[in-house]
């Protein structure tokens, strides 16, 4: 197979701004009778202050519980009535709502999301917050406190970033600082980051866009840009670590499993594009390099469809992770030292024609399979247009993954992929490892 000549389809976009800043992308498709209505609001865990972190994915909760116009539960029960499908999620460089509705029904997911937009801070009450911020906590617990390996995320968020740096912290937040949140922190937050003038509005689908602008300027045209945004803090970070670190973490976990976080240049960097293909050429799927070492050849880990990836992080820096889960009777430093051996060739040697021509199809796949939907292709525009300043950056995408050279892998996997820039997460089975033991012992060589 070749994906020589291959690239994304140009998409035609709308691209407004309301007086009161919200930008509006629109991109018509009336292939089918539905249309997807994407907001993001550029704030996420990395606008988070110290001692007050968590509540980016706490407003998540929130803004599902009712707002001026909408009871409780009653913005997903309209949605739900008229046959949409809806969600959330929160990241640490913004968070997104989205629904996919009937095109006649675009008028009612617009009041909706105006009316949160708007109208949320004064339906908050204190019994709402308890309420979803034990949801909150709960889900910190199922998901990472009382979850084999569920922490290690975190642990590498904290331990590949310098100190206070805004990416050291996870997104689901501490349980010390949700529980001491306050009512007034939250409306405080909500006030400084939920505005039109730090939201991106996209809609794809079965639209006129004249008539949906219409609707959009009905609907938000009268909520107040806040005067006092708060911004993100300053992300910058040295390229490299400067060190390796290593942490052993005893815990209830079946079998041992290794995971090793760089610091790499960030999301939307051309290095980042390069960092995307080497994930694949390394540990994408059954045809990567380490799906037929470690797993085909020496059968040291478990199989994977992704032992390599990267956090999509753009304020400074990423991390691209490894993830190696040890097979029965394996232990993690023979599957470490395997790895490492991988590693090293790649950085040593080249990278074949096939292996990258098989990189560069999975990518185009992937990328257009995401923009052949209408919610993905809506949340495709949302995320460029509020990470980078440009909707149309969608449509150049595949073509600078394409670009990637052989040569471009080796040599970030060179200045990226070292023994000086990693942390080291190695978690070992013991089933007396009482809670606290997820800390470790940490070694800084």
């Amino acid at each position: 197979m070749t994906v020589t000549g291959m690239s994304a389809p140009t998409y035609e976009i709308s691209d407004t701004r309301l007086a009161n800043g919200l930008r509006v992308v629109i991109n018509e498709d009336h292939a089918v009778p539905v249309v997807a209505v994407n907001i993001w609001y550029d704030v996420g865990s990395r606008h988070e202050e110290p001692g007050r972190t968590g509540l980016a994915h706490l407003f998540e909760h929130l803004m599902f519980e009712g707002s001026a116009n909408v009871g409780k539960g009653e913005h997903l029960k309209f949605l739900q009535a008229v046959g949409a499908s809806l969600n959330a999620t929160t990241w640490c460089d913004r968070t997104n709502y989205y629904e996919t509705v009937p095109s006649h029904h675009l008028e009612l997911a617009l009041w909706l999301e105006a009316d949160r937009m708007g109208g949320l801070a004064d339906s908050l009450s204190q019994e709402t917050l308890d309420n979803q911020r034990a949801v909150v906590q709960n889900e910190r617990r199922q998901s990472y406190d009382n979850q084999p390996y569920g922490g290690w995320t975190e642990q590498l968020q904290e331990l590949a970033f310098p100190e206070g740096h805004p990416y050291q912290h996870s997104t689901i937040g501490s349980m010390d600082d949700l529980e001491a949140a306050s009512l007034d922190d939250v409306k405080e937050f909500y006030r400084r980051h939920y505005a039109p003038n730090n939201a991106v509005l996209t809609l794809v689908g079965d639209v006129d866009t004249s008539a949906a602008l219409a609707l959009v300027e009905k609907y938000f045209g009268g909520i107040p840009a806040c005067p006092d945004l708060v911004g993100a803090p300053d992300g910058t970070a040295p390229a490299s670590i400067g060190r390796e670190i290593r942490r052993t973490i005893p815990d209830q976990v079946p079998l041992p499993a290794v995971f090793i976080g760089y610091r790499c240049p960030p999301f939307g960097t051309p290095d980042f594009d390069v960092i995307s293909v080497l994930s694949v050429v390394l540990g994408g799927g059954r045809g990567s390099r380490l799906y037929h070492d470690l797993v085909l050849s020496q059968q040291l880990v478990r199989p994977s469809e992704e032992f390599v990836g990267a956090f999509d992080f753009v304020g400074g820096a990423s991390l691209l992770i490894a993830d190696l889960h040890c097979a029965e009777g394996v232990s993690p430093e023979k599957a470490e030292a395997a790895y490492d051996a991988v590693v090293a060739a790649l950085i040593d040697g080249a990278v074949a024609p096939e292996e990258m021509e098989r990189a560069h199809a999975l990518l185009t796949s992937e990328v257009l399979g995401h923009l052949s939907g209408l919610d993905g292709r809506a949340d495709a525009f949302s995320q460029h247009a509020t990470l980078f300043g440009d909707p149309a950056l969608v449509n150049t995408r595949l073509d600078r993954l394409l670009a990637v050279t052989a040569a471009d892998v080796v040599r970030v996997a060179r200045s990226v992929m070292t023994k000086d820039n990693r942390v080291v997460l190695t978690y070992t089975p013991d089933d007396a490892a009482a809670d606290g033991a997820a800390e470790g012992v940490e070694v800084s060589a």
